[in-house]
Formats: structure tokens, sequence, C-alpha cells
């Protein structure tokens, strides 16, 4: 029994309706869990011990064995640090912080693509400032190569090239110093 403290009247655990209501919001983040690809799930933050438990829901196909199995790697789930499964919460939500920092940080890559093909050296030099890792070199080949290609109505290669080098160049400091730059840059850019 649960039992109350007789000076507040509060209840001393969690009542069964909510600890059921946790256990199924676990059943359905594992449900999402094994729907993805194993791309996906490497680039989320799933505790190492549960893998194996996700891969082996994924490989049983029979109705009842796999719903039977969903229901041990949700037991397995609930005994993970509830940090852990919070974390793991916002990195799958579309709406999380984790998806907004890295949905700004595109942003920040593509801002500064186009002020390089669009101001070229100038733009070029307040990246090198701003991030001086860059490789000054490759940057202003990939930027030459995309204005030609846009002239010449090639594919885009070298445009998804120089995004691709942009990105390890700015995201390549950490993710600590990426939320001070969110800031910085924003107004700059626009």
């Amino acid at each position: 029994m649960r039992g109350r403290d007789e000076d507040t009247g509060e209840f001393f655990s969690p009542s069964r309706s909510q600890n059921r209501r946790e256990a199924l919001e676990v059943l359905a983040l594992a449900e999402k869990l094994v729907a993805l690809t194993e791309a996906q799930l490497a680039k989320l933050p799933v505790p190492e011990a549960l893998l194996p438990h996700i891969r082996e829901t994924k490989r049983i196909t029979a109705h009842v064995a796999h719903k039977r199995q969903l229901a041990f790697l949700a037991k397995q789930m609930r005994r993970e640090d509830e940090d852990a499964l919070e974390t793991l919460r916002d990195a799958m939500d579309e709406n999380g912080e984790a998806a907004r920092r890295e949905v700004a940080a595109m942003h920040r890559v593509e801002q500064w693509r186009e002020r390089l093909l669009e101001d070229g050296d100038a733009a070029l030099a307040g990246l090198l400032d701003e991030y001086p890792q860059a490789d000054r070199q490759r940057l202003r080949q990939l930027v030459r190569n995309t204005l030609e290609e846009r002239k010449r109505n090639k594919p885009p290669h070298s445009f998804r090239e120089l995004y691709r080098e942009l990105r390890a160049a700015i995201l390549g400091q950490g993710a600590g110093d990426e939320a001070d730059h969110d800031d910085d840059t924003s107004p700059e850019q626009e």
C-alpha cells in the first residue's frame, strides 16, 4: 500500500494510475525507437544497454512475440535513469531543444554559404576571423566552383561540398560555443 502522511495528507508514492501512465509513456517511446533506422538510432543518445534490446525487438516480426519483446524493452528502459530517458525524448522531439539547436546551426551554415557566394573575399575574411581553423584555400576553391556551376547550370556538387566544409569548420568548435555564436551572428546576417 502506498499510505498517506498523517501530518500533510500527501501520499507517500505515486498512485497506480500515475505509475501506469508513466509506463505507457515509456512503451510509446520504445515503439518510436524500434521504428527508427540504424542511422537514426546512431544519432540519438541511446544508452548502450538498450541497443541490443532494440535490435532484438526489430528482428522479431511475429505480432504477439514482437509485442512481448516491445514490453520487455520498455521494462528495460524503465530501469534507466529518468534523465537519460528525458534526454532521449528531447532528442527525438521535433520541437525539442536539441532539434532547435541543430536547425539553428544548419541555418547559420547556410547563411555563411550564401554570404560567401554573394560577397566573396570580404565574407571569407569575416568567416576566418570568427572560425580561424577553416581552410581558406579550400573554401575559396569551392566558392569559385559553385559560382561556375551556377553559371553553367551544372548539378550543385560544389554547392553541397561547400556546405559540408562550412559545417565542419563552424560546428567543429564544439557544442558549447555553438549556442554563443547563434546569438552573436544572427542579427549581423539578416
